[in-house]
């Protein structure tokens, strides 16, 4: 494997630590919010809902400012500092309207990291290690989310399912996260020489859909759609305990997607790098359909276990392989944590609408129902991709 600048790595245990903390908390959130604290289903959907949402407008604020100032590092630590925050109220929680001021605080945090976070990978990378650079922080960052659920499996047992306990431990690797940002080198985003700073700064200004490649536009048009139908995995988890796993046996399933997922990130971002982001996309997206039909179709435990890790080589094939895709369309590097914080937006709009259509479709109809309506949504943005590829446009 192709040598890693220091800067990736340093971004990748950021992303590690903080992953621990937040799937320390994720596969309990959903027995702490329903049981613990007495919300129903349709709850969960909005809380995850309006926090993505809530998060959606800054993602494209804050990227465009840290294009505007030239500075990444300060919303990187910003970002991760609010998501701790976040944490900490959390755990404090004693019901869910607290949680869910928890859960906007933690995505705004997220909203302010995102851009700038991607366009310091981007700073860091070829045309040729694209794939490799996003793949390899992925595969850090899930190993955190593989670390983390097990380390709650284990406090599980030792403090006798008590998760508000296990919700205050989670804050500690969460702030040794925001102390390592201190440890990365800023950088000056990489501009055309050939035009004025001045000019540069004006396009920065008016970074809009107007100006965006028609390719990118079709793709962020692909990404809206599927999110759409890409709920919370909260409803994964739900699922997988009303066929009958155990809380223990439902966070283990969920550290098997994770582990999947971190080990065939950075695999998956070579293979977009050989092959192009395109291919290996689709082919993720296919994925999900399948997964999330077999939800729909599925009530034995095993097929329960065959879905969880199906699931995990769907997100490694989509995920950072979206941000190589994207990557490939910012001609001007002055404007790249804008043009990520768009995407990000339009992810967190989708997922607004997922996370409450398949709250309310779950608590009216059943759980089939919000299952069937994701595999539809992808389902339909995959068509539109493979529509789009026919008719491709040519840059130079």
């Amino acid at each position: 494997m192709k040598r890693l600048p220091g800067s990736v790595w340093m971004l990748g245990a950021v992303s590690f630590f903080n992953d621990v903390a937040s799937e320390m908390l994720y596969p309990l959130l959903p027995i702490f919010i329903t049981r613990v604290l007495g919300a129903p289903v349709a709850v969960l959907g909005l809380i995850d809902g309006i926090a993505e949402g809530s998060s959606a407008i800054f993602k494209v604020f804050f990227g465009r400012w840290s294009d505007r100032s030239g500075r990444r590092k300060p919303f990187v630590l910003a970002g991760y500092a609010a998501s701790t925050v976040g944490k900490v109220l959390i755990a404090l929680s004693r019901t869910w309207g607290l949680v869910f001021v928890a859960r906007v605080c933690d995505r705004f945090g997220k909203g302010v990291r995102s851009g700038a976070r991607d366009a310091l990978l981007l700073d860091a990378s070829t045309p040729t290690t694209r794939g490799l650079i996003f793949g390899f922080r992925q595969t850090l960052d899930s190993a955190g989310a593989v670390i983390g659920p097990l380390i709650a499996l284990i406090l599980l047992q030792v403090f006798a399912d008590r998760i508000r306990t296990i919700l205050f431990i989670a804050i500690i690797p969460s702030v040794i996260g925001v102390m390592l940002v201190g440890f990365i080198r800023d950088s000056s985003p990489r501009v055309a020489r050939s035009v004025p700073a001045a000019t540069n700064r004006a396009a920065i200004a008016r970074l809009d859909l107007g100006s965006l490649p028609r390719e990118l536009k079709i793709f962020l048009a692909v990404s809206g759609l599927f999110s759409l139908g890409n709920s919370s995995d909260s409803f994964l988890i739900l699922r997988a305990r009303s066929i009958g796993l155990s809380l223990s046996l439902v966070v283990l399933a969920y550290i098997s997607y994770n582990l999947v997922y971190s080990l065939a990130s950075t695999p998956a971002g070579l293979l977009a790098d050989r092959f192009g982001p395109r291919r290996v996309y689709a082919v993720g997206v296919a994925l999900y359909v399948a997964v999330y039909i077999g939800f729909t179709l599925n009530h034995s435990l095993r097929g329960v276990w065959i879905l969880f890790i199906v699931y995990g080589f769907y997100i490694a094939l989509t995920d950072s392989v979206s941000r190589a895709l994207v990557a490939s369309f910012v001609t001007d590097q002055s404007q790249a944590a804008g043009i990520f914080g768009l995407l990000q937006t339009v992810l967190s709009i989708g997922l607004v609408g997922a996370s409450i259509i398949g709250g309310v479709l779950w608590t009216t109809i059943g759980s089939w129902a919000t299952f069937a309506f994701a595999s539809l949504c992808a389902l339909a943005a995959l068509v539109l991709f493979a529509v789009s590829e026919l008719h491709p446009t040519r840059t130079t």
